[in-house]
């Protein structure tokens, strides 16, 4: 499959972009190519497309439910009741209402953690998009629910295999208060091993932090890199409860950083200590978090929300330019997953946008990532391309009123 893009603005210039299979081949103006499908680029740019880091996507079915509370309220008492009337079905049904909120706002990577492994695999798979979805692990240090679990863990690790290479099989250790040490030195092993993420939630509250402190003595990033979990492979969602040792072993092992500032925010768990990130060698990318503490999987918004709390929260209009809050979405997301991505360059994979100059939040167009970051949101992209292969052009996704349709009824089973 072949894909030509005519006279598009890339960097200040207009060129032509041709994609051959699932690469970005030649980027210059005029080319003299022949492809399968040729796509009229004029008043759109290209850009890399986005890398949502942390998200839970089926919790679409969820959002709205339960707005409004404490985080620890927020699961114990709400979230995770509800969860448990979701049927399979159910989280295929809203995973793929994900995906297609995720096409429609530019994002062709999801990093997820939720249950039901093969609902949101299946429906990345089907909806062409980039996916590394987790084995969930809670056990609540009981022995009987951390073998079932870990009997979980082989057999999808196993059938992931079935997949195309676009899913990507995660470990998912919930958080140092769900997961026991035993199950956690496994996790760490396995990761070793067999060379695979691990996605977890991380020092995203004061109270985790305080537990932590109180029942090992350690931080949750202490403690996790006591029982041999840190290392490059490692992304640590939230991290707004940091220690300058923490910040050190984040350094040291190489642990990305996912920020998620919008939930941070909705939930008042606090904010990424970001200013003492900068300088260092750290690898920061964004997620939404899931759609009941956002409410949204916009990655525009969220780059929008990282960069206006910074700023307010450290009295520093200068920290987290536009270009740094968009690097962390696209390249900034794309390295721990192994991909190369992030980028329009030849040679690239073909994961990028095209955006609609011609957009109301993107006049005039003195710095298009200036707008980006500060007045766009995913309305503004007209076209989303995953490797190689058109998902949504002129804002129209194939299959967008079905998916609409069961979503609106599996809610309704839910709160009937």
């Amino acid at each position: 499959m072949s894909l030509l893009i005519t006279n598009v603005h890339l960097d200040g210039s207009t060129v032509d972009v041709f994609i051959n299979g699932r690469t970005i081949e030649r980027i210059g103006p005029g080319l003299e190519v022949q492809a399968e499908t040729v796509l009229d680029g004029r008043n759109k740019a290209i850009l890399p497309s986005f890398v949502n880091a942390h998200t839970h996507a089926a919790m679409t079915l969820l959002r709205g439910y339960a707005d409004d509370m404490e985080l620890h309220t927020w699961l114990n008492s709400y979230i995770w009741p509800l969860e448990g009337r979701l049927s399979d079905e159910d989280v295929g049904i809203g995973a793929r209402l994900a995906c297609l909120e995720m096409i429609k706002s530019g994002t062709t990577l999801f990093n997820d953690m939720y249950w039901c492994y093969h609902s949101t695999a299946a429906a990345a798979e089907a909806m062409g998009l980039r996916a590394a979805v987790s084995s969930v692990f809670i056990d609540f240090n009981d022995d009987k629910t951390a073998r079932r679990r870990w009997e979980d863990c082989l057999r999808l690790y196993e059938e992931t295999a079935g997949y195309s290479d676009r899913i990507q099989f995660a470990l998912g250790p919930h958080a140092v208060y769900s997961v026991s040490a035993e199950s956690l030195v496994k996790i760490g092993e396995f990761s070793r091993e067999h060379g695979l993420i691990i996605h977890m939630h991380v020092s995203e509250t004061k109270k985790e932090v305080e537990d932590c402190l109180e029942s090992t003595g350690l931080t949750p990033l202490g403690y996790l890199d006591s029982l041999g979990l840190l290392g490059p492979n490692f992304c640590a969602c939230h991290c707004v409860w940091l220690t300058d040792e923490d910040i050190d072993l984040i350094e040291s092992r190489g642990v990305t950083v996912v920020h998620n500032p919008t939930s941070n925010m909705k939930l008042c768990s606090g904010q990424l200590p970001y200013d003492r990130l900068l300088g260092r060698d750290i690898s920061v990318s964004l997620g939404t978090d899931g759609c009941s503490s956002n409410n949204s999987l916009d990655m525009l918004e969220s780059m929008k929300f990282a960069a206006l709390a910074s700023k307010a929260h450290f009295g520093d209009p200068t920290i987290m330019p536009a270009e740094e809050a968009f690097a962390m979405a696209t390249n900034g997301g794309s390295a721990i997953f192994g991909l190369n991505g992030g980028g329009i360059a030849e040679g690239r994979l073909a994961d990028c946008i095209l955006v609609d100059l011609n957009h109301p939040q993107l006049t005039p167009n003195y710095n298009l990532l200036s707008n980006l970051v500060y007045a766009a949101n995913g309305d503004c992209v007209n076209t989303t391309i995953c490797d190689g292969r058109i998902l949504m052009h002129d804002r129209v996704v194939e299959g967008e009123a079905d998916i609409l349709a069961e979503a609106r009824q599996a809610a309704g089973r839910l709160i009937a």
